[in-house]
């Protein structure tokens, strides 16, 4: 019974032991403690380009006194704006909305309904402003866009991405020489989001356009953290 006893107490006293050094070192205790032979900095890359693309969104809104009324004439209309934009080099037409709505006077009773369709369409851009102007003779009253976009944007952020290892690791330099140390291989590498945004303005579209259309630019942005071996 004695011998039992020593043994108990033997074995209370390594995991009180244990526990007190998770204690001493949190980083043992988590299991996920940084190597102690790298450094890890931010990098940032961008690309800017002039967009190519533009998508116009050109809609129908119709008023009628009943509610089949206003829908059969908005559909007639948005028929034709449809077969405008693709004479007119449109691609990739989308419907984007299918609405009606009540129409009340102040006394809240129903006079009439409004029917409140609308379609994109995709264009290089300079066909922007033709594809607008296409869109409202055929009957479009309600036009927005165009939303400027790149055709090879996959290949563009990854051009963004090696930029931004390349400034990671000029970070990385950096902070070696003031460190006394070197750079080595890549250790690890986290992407970051992603962002396209418009920062400047560049030339006008085709003048021949009733609706000119300016592509300004785009920046294409991609953000790393990489962790580097020190030597």
């Amino acid at each position: 019974m004695r011998r039992l006893l020593l043994l108990a107490l033997a074995a209370a006293a390594l995991l009180a032991a244990a526990a007190l050094a998770g204690i001493g070192r949190p980083d043992a205790a988590r299991g996920d403690a940084a190597s102690p032979d790298t450094v890890t900095t931010n990098g940032h890359g961008v690309v800017t380009v002039v967009p190519d693309e533009a998508t116009v969104t050109a809609g129908v809104q119709t008023r009628a006194v009943t509610a089949a009324a206003a829908l059969a004439e908005n559909g007639r209309l948005m028929d034709a704006v449809a077969a405008a934009l693709r004479a007119a080099g449109g691609t990739r037409l989308q419907t984007q909305q299918v609405a009606l709505y009540p129409q009340t006077n102040e006394q809240g009773e129903v006079t009439g309904y409004l029917a409140d369709d609308s379609m994109s369409a995709r264009t290089r851009i300079d066909g922007a402003g033709a594809l607008i102007d296409a869109a409202v003779r055929a009957g479009a009253n309600t036009v927005s866009g165009p939303a400027l976009d790149v055709s090879d944007r996959d290949a563009l952020y990854r051009h963004a991405l090696a930029k931004a290892v390349a400034d990671a690791r000029r970070k990385a330099e950096a902070i070696a020489q003031a460190g006394g140390f070197a750079v080595g291989a890549v250790s690890t590498v986290t992407e970051g989001a992603s962002e396209a945004q418009p920062i400047a303005f560049g030339a006008l579209a085709k003048r021949d356009a009733a609706t000119p259309i300016e592509p300004g630019t785009q920046d294409i942005a991609a953000d790393v953290t990489v962790s580097f071996k020190m030597r």
